[in-house]
């Protein structure tokens, strides 16, 4: 999200006593190499175990803003459809967002309960515990620099061992598969290999 909202987000929860904190996420090391956009954005941090409690507070907080809202909200314009494919990503809203959705489908007479939304959640975050097969590239890459022996290799080759996402219930997990994890231990091997090869060659040359 962006700064003002995290801000806004950070504050209210350090509020009521959960520690966080804020963390830019420009996503610079992908911008390089896959042609992300280097636009910042803003994540806030906080233990697994307050994410419960954090997502309680705002469910409570969305749950008195929503009969308070705009009638002119860009929700109501949405289809059924795409409201309905709202509550299937959460994470990808506001909680308030998530809230008035729900609202404006029973407005027009959709049965939205609590079974049907946990099974979206679950749906969600069976989706998002995947792990990431898109950006492959960083592995090709990784091994290039590393044969050069370029640090930017090794920092590769570490990022596809260590990096782990962290899931909306607070879970952890690693972000690529044990296949990839271990082209990122071959990286750093062969980086760290080729860096001291080449120190040594030039020192003794």
């Amino acid at each position: 999200m962006e700064r003002e909202p995290a801000t806004a987000l950070m504050d209210l929860l350090r509020e009521r006593g959960i520690a966080c904190e804020l963390e830019e996420d420009s996503a610079a090391l992908g911008a390089v190499f896959v042609g992300h956009n280097t636009a910042s954005f803003f994540r806030v941090k906080l233990r697994a175990q307050d994410f419960s409690q954090a997502n309680a507070l705002l469910e409570t907080q969305a749950s008195h803003d929503v009969v308070q809202v705009d009638p002119e909200h860009y929700l109501f314009s949405f289809t059924d459809q795409e409201l309905l494919a709202l509550l299937g990503v959460p994470d990808e809203w506001s909680e308030l967002d998530y809230q008035l959705a729900q609202h404006i489908l029973k407005d027009r007479g959709y049965a939205v309960n609590a079974e049907m939304l946990d099974k979206l959640r679950q749906d969600r975050l069976q989706e998002l515990a995947k792990p990431d097969t898109k950006n492959r590239v960083w592995i090709f890459i990784g091994y290039l620099f590393a044969f050069l022996g370029g640090w930017i290799g090794v920092i590769i080759g570490l990022h596809l061992v260590t990096y782990k996402k962290t899931l909306p219930n607070g879970q952890r997990l690693h972000d690529y598969t044990p296949r990839d994890r271990e082209h990122g231990r071959w990286i750093v091997i062969i980086g760290v290999t080729v860096f001291i090869v080449n120190v040594l060659y030039w020192a003794l040359a």
